[in-house]
């Protein structure tokens, strides 16, 4: 893998520092981290990690219908070898799901804007028993509009103001639309 779980740590690290207050939400993970076992890896059933982008247009989030847990989610999912960062992994996912030209996707900060650590159900077809994720979420801006969508994982995709966005995905939304934005 490309990612190492030192690159995740210094990742989750550089978040605790803007977020502070979710410092004992992470304790775990960040314990798990520091053994290095290779958690890039969606074959660790300790827990592995995933990558996902809050998109932002015109104050609006996009939110995809995935059809693994039929809910709306943000875009985003497992790290693939060849994904060089963590923010690069949550593009890729973004445009994979969405269809979203890529070239008009800007991240709006190097820092997570949100890491969640989460228990996920048991998938027997997939031959996966219960095991955590930890979602490391970065928020991206744009002017473009959805693409074609990657209909294998995703029953659709739309634009949420973000308080309808935070009632179906949770307050993390807020996040995408209040991130220091990076210039330069």
């Amino acid at each position: 893998m490309a990612i190492s779980d030192s690159d995740i740590l210094a990742t989750v690290s550089a978040y605790l520092e803007r977020y502070a207050d979710d410092t004992l939400l992470l304790s775990e993970p960040l314990g798990l981290l520091s053994q290095g076992k290779g958690f890039a890896s969606r074959r660790n059933f300790v827990m592995h990690v995933t990558a996902s982008a809050l998109l932002v247009r015109n104050g609006e989030i996009l939110l995809i219908d995935h059809l693994a847990y039929g809910i709306p989610l943000q875009p985003g999912g497992h790290l693939e070898p060849a994904d060089a960062t963590l923010i690069d992994a949550a593009l890729r996912e973004l445009t994979e799901e969405t269809g979203v030209d890529p070239r008009q996707v800007f991240p709006a900060s190097p820092i997570p804007v949100y890491v969640e650590y989460g228990l996920v159900p048991p998938r027997p077809e997939k031959n996966e028993p219960a095991h955590h994720h930890l979602d490391i979420g970065y928020a991206f801006m744009t002017n473009a509009d959805v693409g074609r969508i990657q209909e294998s994982e995703v029953g659709g995709a739309a634009w949420y103001p973000l308080a309808a966005a935070e009632r179906l995905v949770g307050t993390r939304i807020a996040r995408a639309v209040s991130v220091p934005v990076r210039t330069g």
